[in-house]
């Protein structure tokens, strides 16, 4: 269960990097109820003068989701998903000492707060929020908001080891329903297992096409019907990789491909 209060190593915020700012922004207010809100300043410059297209998505107008314009040659159209930590510099180098990788140093937003991106050992990209003003997002574990985050790799126990020593998150193991394998559910330090927030599954590189055969993380968002969910993201574009299928104790789910292949999954709880 993600909440608002956010424990450190606790999912608080994502962000979406798209080619086209406008589709993405169209497709998700579609699918989920959103409004986006531009940023402020001209050709949204944010006032100066550089291209900053993006803003932010509000749902019954709180900040569920960030939204940006993609820039980075050869990267892929993804969400960033944004752990709390207390102290964004000692994440870095505990990132660094653990075997990943620094894609976008420590950096102040004003009186928000001080972000930084990563990459870990394996590939797969996230990053973390030490917060100021903001703590990240207002919305989380209802409808059209973040509930769950998950990784897809292809070597869970390195992966464990890594986020353990950036995190200090512990684990607890679940098997997949037929020959699917173990789940490995996610839960901050210190924290009771209410607390969970993700999981992460380990796949072949043959699974992880849509990265290239490299892990990546993608979100999780409630729903109150996850087909009717479905069918609004295929009417707008998007595709789907799996599902919509019951998963006993947690939901029925699917996971879909926004309209510039963006993975995200949509989940209803009640139908677990």
């Amino acid at each position: 269960m993600i909440t608002t209060d956010y424990a450190p190593g606790a999912p608080c915020f994502l962000d979406l990097g798209a080619p086209d700012v406008p589709a993405a922004a169209a497709f998700y207010s579609s699918v989920f109820g959103w409004d986006y809100e531009a940023m402020e300043g001209e050709n949204g410059d944010g006032g100066n003068g550089q291209d900053m297209e993006g803003g932010m998505f509000r749902k019954n107008g709180k900040i569920v989701a960030g939204l940006g314009k993609l820039t980075e040659k050869g990267a892929r159209p993804a969400w960033m998903i944004y752990y709390s930590v207390p102290d964004a510099d000692a994440t870095t180098q505990a990132v660094e000492r653990a075997g990943g990788s620094v894609r976008v140093a420590p950096t102040d937003l004003d009186e928000w707060g001080r972000m930084a991106q990563y990459t870990d050992p394996l590939g797969g990209q996230f990053a973390v929020w030490q917060s100021g003003t903001s703590k990240g997002a207002e919305l989380v574990d209802e409808p059209g908001s973040l509930c769950w985050t998950e990784l897809m790799t292809t070597d869970v126990a390195a992966s464990k080891e890594f986020y353990t020593q950036v995190f200090g998150w512990r684990y607890t193991e679940m098997g997949m329903p037929g020959d699917g394998g173990t789940y490995h559910m996610i839960t901050p330090a210190g924290q009771p297992e209410e607390r969970m927030h993700g999981g992460m599954m380990q796949l072949g590189e043959e699974d992880l096409a849509l990265n290239q055969g490299r892990p990546y993380w993608h979100p999780v968002f409630a729903v109150d019907d996850c087909d009717a969910a479905v069918a609004t993201a295929t009417e707008n574009g998007g595709t789907v990789q799996m599902g919509p299928e019951d998963a006993e104790g947690v939901g029925r789910l699917a996971v879909c491909l926004d309209r510039a292949n963006a993975d995200f999954v949509v989940l209803d709880p009640s139908q677990g």
